[in-house]
């Protein structure tokens, strides 16, 4: 997977122990398709490694997303958020540490 140019990450953690990991993109639309471009890469990548997905974590799945675009004017905003277990987070973090905040 290559380098992640536009999305940055954040990682939390709840009570129960759900992690999760959101990520932010806000582009002109210019740019636009390529912030989008990675979301969907990273999702590609969550399918690919973690198979177990995506799907309720209470239901036994490993992680689960939820990709929102939105438009203000000409500013286009990606946001990508991610839930799984801790395998899932560990691996992610391998994975993208350079876009985490």
């Amino acid at each position: 997977m290559r380098a992640l140019h536009y999305l940055t990450f954040e990682i939390s953690e709840d009570t129960d122990g759900i992690d999760t990991v959101e990520g932010m993109a806000s582009t002109d639309a210019a740019a636009h398709a390529h912030a989008l471009a990675e979301a969907r890469a990273v999702i590609e990548w969550a399918r690919a490694h973690h198979p177990h997905g995506p799907g309720p974590l209470d239901e036994g799945f490993d992680w689960d997303h939820d990709l929102q675009v939105s438009q203000d004017g000409d500013w286009h905003t990606v946001t990508l958020t991610l839930s799984g277990t801790a395998a899932f987070l560990e691996a992610f973090q391998r994975q993208f540490a350079t876009s985490l905040d």
